[in-house]
C-alpha cells in the first residue's frame, strides 16, 4: 500500500515525539482521519466537544508538559473555532501547532462550501509561521519548520492541507532545483547576555537597599537561582499570575501575586522598593510597578522583543533566566542589612492573617473566599491547578499557596473565559499520573465547561490517576464584570447582562456518571472538597457563593471602598439579590487590615 500525504503527516508527528493531538472531526480532514485509522491512533486523537476546546486543551498540554501542543480541525468553521485558543497560546507564549484542512485545490477560489481564506484568517494568530501544503514534496519542510518555529518562538503555528492533497501519494523532496529538503533535529540552545551587560546589572542590584523581584513563567526553569539571588539581595519576590508556581509560597519573602488580582504585600513591595529585578515576565500593568524615577531596574528575558517596554529598566539582559542568573550570581554582594527583608516578611505574615479573617467572615450563603481558603491545605503535593477567568481567579491568586512540586496556570494575557476545564483536560494527558483541579465560575462553566465534562467522562479510564476535580463558584452572576462596572464605571449591576441561570452542575455531572456534589452551607465546604479529591474519577463540586463579596484590589484605600459602596447602594439597592442593602457593612467587614492600615499610614 502506498504512503499517503496524510500518513506521512502522522509519521512525522510521531518522529517529533508528538503523543496526542486534540481535535474535532470534519470532512476537511477526512484524509487525516483515515490515516489515523491506518496508524492505529498514533499519535492519539483526543476528541474535544468543540474546536476551541481542542485548542485550549493543546495550550494546557503545552503549558504543563513543556512540549508542543497539537490541535487539528476541519476547514471553514472548524478552523475559525480554533482562533480563541490559538490566541491564548500566542499571548501566553505557548508552543502549539494547528493542523487544518482546506477545500480541494480544484475548488479553491470558487466560493465553495466551507472555503475560507485561511492564510488571511491565521496570518495574525500564527504570524510566526503559517503555510499551505499544495504538493507532497513540500510537506516535510513545512511541517518541520512549523514545529521548530513553535518551539523557538514559543508561539502557535499553522499548517493548512487541502483535502485532495491529504489523499495524494507521498513523495519526498528530491535533490533538484527548487526543492527544499528538511531535517528533524532541534538541538537545544541557550541565549546569554554579554559579560559587560551582566556586570552593569550587578552594579545596579548591588547599589540597592530595598530590592524587589518580579518573576513570571520565564523564570520557571530557574527556581534555585531565583531563591539564591533573593536571599543574597534580601529581596521580596512578587509573582505574575503566569509565574504563580515558580516559587513556593512557603518562602517567607514571597509576597504572592501582583496586580489587580494580587496581594497587599506585593503592592507594598513595589511601592516602597528602590530597585526592581524582573525575571521572565511581561506583566503589563505599569501602575503596579514602582513609580518612575523611584527605583532602578534590571530585566531578564529570553525574548529581545519583550524587554524594556513595561518599565524604564536601566539594564535589559536578553537571555535564558537560569543561565543568565548563574552568570549574575557570583557578582552579587552579600551581607546587606536585614531591615527591608524583615519588613517584607512581616507584611506577608500580616496579609495571611487578613486573608484568613476575610475567608471566615459570614456571607449569604457561602463566602467565595472561604471556598478557596479551605481547598488550600487540602491540595495534593503533586496537584496541577487551573483557573478560569472571572472572580474565581481572585481567590485562586490570593488564597491558594503553591508548594514545591505543584503546578498552576490560567489564561494570563488574553484572560479568556472558558479555559479552566479544557486546560485541566490537557494537563491530564500531559501528566496522567497527577490530579488536576479546575477552579471555575458559573459563567465560564456555562460557556464551555459543561460540554467538556463529557470529554472528561469519555477519557477518565485512560488516566493513571483518574482525579479531575472541577470546583464551581455558583453565584448566578458574571461577577468579575459586575465588579468592574461598579468600581471602574461607577455603574450599578445591569441584571439583563449580568444575572445568569442557576444550573444544577452537580446533577449534570452525575448524569454523565461522574461524582457531583452541591454545597449549599459553609459547614459542608471542606467535606465537598474532600469528596472530590477522594473520588475515583472526575468530580464536580459546586458551591453556592455570595456575589456581594468584593474582590478588593490590593491598593484600595478605605475612602475608595466607601465611595464604591455608596455608589453601589445608590444604584443597586432595589435591583434584586445581587447586592443587598447591607452591602456597605459587608465592605467594612471585608476590609480588616486594609482600612486600619490605610488610616495608620495617613497618621
Amino acid at each position: 500500500m502506498s504512503t499517503k500525504v496524510s500518513d506521512h503527516v502522522l509519521q512525522r508527528l510521531r518522529e517529533w515525539g508528538v503523543e496526542h493531538v486534540f481535535g474535532y472531526p470534519g470532512d476537511g480532514i477526512n484524509g487525516l482521519l483515515a490515516a489515523w485509522g491506518r496508524a492505529e491512533n498514533r499519535p492519539r486523537f483526543i476528541q474535544a466537544r468543540h474546536e476551541e476546546m481542542a485548542a485550549f486543551q493543546a495550550v494546557g498540554y503545552g503549558k504543563f508538559s513543556g512540549r508542543l501542543g497539537v490541535c487539528a480541525a476541519t476547514s471553514g468553521p472548524g478552523a475559525i473555532h480554533l482562533l480563541n485558543g490559538l490566541y491564548d497560546a500566542k499571548l501566553d507564549h505557548v508552543p502549539v501547532l494547528a493542523i487544518v484542512g482546506q477545500t480541494d485545490r480544484t475548488a479553491m477560489g470558487g466560493s465553495y462550501q466551507q472555503e475560507v481564506d485561511l492564510h488571511t484568517l491565521f496570518k495574525d494568530v500564527a504570524s510566526d509561521f503559517v503555510e499551505t501544503v499544495t504538493v507532497p514534496e513540500q510537506l516535510p519542510n513545512v511541517l518541520d519548520r512549523a514545529i521548530r518555529t513553535a518551539y523557538a518562538r514559543r508561539a502557535p503555528t499553522a499548517v493548512i492541507i487541502p483535502g485532495d492533497v491529504q489523499e495524494l501519494d507521498y513523495s519526498a523532496p528530491t535533490h533538484e532545483f527548487k526543492m527544499v529538503p528538511s531535517s528533524l533535529d532541534r538541538s537545544s540552545w541557550t541565549a546569554v547576555p554579554s559579560d559587560e551587560s551582566v556586570r552593569r546589572a550587578a552594579e545596579v542590584l548591588n547599589a540597592g537597599d530595598k530590592v524587589a523581584i518580579l518573576v513570571g513563567q520565564g523564570a520557571a526553569s530557574a527556581q534555585e537561582e531565583v531563591e539564591r539571588i533573593a536571599e543574597l539581595l534580601g529581596a521580596g519576590v512578587a509573582k505574575a499570575l503566569l509565574g504563580k508556581d515558580v516559587l513556593s509560597d512557603d518562602l517567607p519573602y514571597v509576597t504572592g501575586a501582583i496586580g489587580l488580582l494580587g496581594t497587599r504585600p506585593s503592592y507594598e513591595l513595589m511601592r516602597d522598593c528602590d530597585t526592581l529585578l524582573t525575571i521572565g515576565s511581561s506583566f503589563p500593568y505599569t501602575q503596579f510597578m514602582p513609580e518612575f524615577g523611584k527605583a532602578r531596574g534590571v530585566q531578564i528575558d529570553i525574548d529581545p522583543h519583550m524587554v524594556g517596554m513595561r518599565y524604564p529598566y536601566e539594564v535589559n539582559l536578553v537571555g535564558d533566566a537560569r543561565t543568565t542568573l548563574q552568570r549574575l550570581l557570583p557578582l552579587i554582594e552579600s551581607g546587606r542589612g536585614r531591615e527591608w527583608y524583615d519588613t517584607v516578611c512581616a507584611n506577608v505574615a500580616r496579609w495571611r492573617q487578613v486573608m484568613g479573617r476575610r475567608a471566615t467572615l459570614s456571607a449569604d450563603p457561602i463566602n467565595p473566599e472561604y471556598v478557596a481558603h479551605v481547598l488550600d491545605p487540602l491540595l495534593p503535593s503533586d496537584a496541577i491547578v487551573t483557573s478560569d477567568s472571572g472572580s474565581a481567579a481572585n481567590w485562586f491568586a490570593r488564597h491558594l499557596s503553591m508548594r514545591p512540586g505543584m503546578r498552576a496556570s490560567l489564561s494570563g494575557t488574553l484572560a479568556t473565559m472558558g479555559c479552566g476545564v479544557p486546560y485541566a483536560i490537557g494537563a491530564k494527558f500531559a501528566h496522567p499520573e497527577r490530579p488536576a483541579i479546575a477552579l471555575v465560575g458559573d459563567g465560564a462553566m456555562q460557556m464551555n465547561g459543561m460540554a467538556e465534562l463529557i470529554t472528561a467522562a469519555k477519557y477518565r479510564g485512560q488516566w493513571e490517576d483518574p482525579r479531575l476535580v472541577v470546583g464551581i463558584w455558583n453565584n448566578h452572576d458574571l461577577n468579575q464584570v459586575t465588579w468592574e462596572m461598579r468600581a471602574m464605571e461607577g455603574a450599578p449591576s445591569f441584571l439583563p447582562s449580568q444575572e445568569i441561570p442557576d444550573v444544577q452542575y452537580a446533577a449534570f455531572a452525575r448524569s454523565l456518571g461522574l461524582t457531583g456534589i452541591r454545597v449549599e452551607k459553609p459547614g459542608d465546604v471542606e467535606a465537598g472538597w474532600r469528596a472530590g479529591l477522594e473520588a475515583d474519577g472526575p468530580a464536580v463540586i459546586e458551591f453556592l457563593t455570595d456575589p456581594a463579596v468584593p474582590p478588593i484590589p490590593p491598593h484600595a484605600t478605605w475612602e475608595q471602598m466607601e465611595a464604591t459602596a455608596a455608589s453601589i447602594l445608590k444604584g443597586d439597592a432595589d435591583r434584586g439579590s445581587v447586592v443587598k442593602q447591607g452591602f456597605k457593612a459587608k465592605v467594612q467587614e471585608f476590609l480588616p487590615g486594609h482600612g486600619k492600615h490605610e488610616r495608620h499610614e495617613r497618621k
